[in-house]
């Protein structure tokens, strides 16, 4: 585990405590984004960042499931 502040502007990481599915990029060194929506996050925050493996899953996870949404409405 690691601060927020010792991410590179880029990486992708997870809150402790917080829905594993919520996964955040670091953006600037004050704010991070979530689903395109840039937040504010203090730089002591704790954090997991994320493999490019675990980064990897994350996106193919997240398109499979938009994919079965968007064919369940064809249906």
């Amino acid at each position: 585990m690691m601060n927020f502040e010792q991410l590179q502007i880029g990486d992708y990481f997870r809150i402790p405590g917080m829905n594993p599915r919520c996964v955040y990029r670091k953006a600037s060194s004050s704010h991070c984004t979530l689903a395109a929506a840039l937040q504010p996050i203090r730089h002591q925050t704790k954090v997991i960042r994320l493999t490019s493996t675990e980064v990897a899953d994350y996106f193919t996870d997240y398109f499979s499931a938009k994919l079965d949404f968007l064919q369940s409405l064809r249906q």
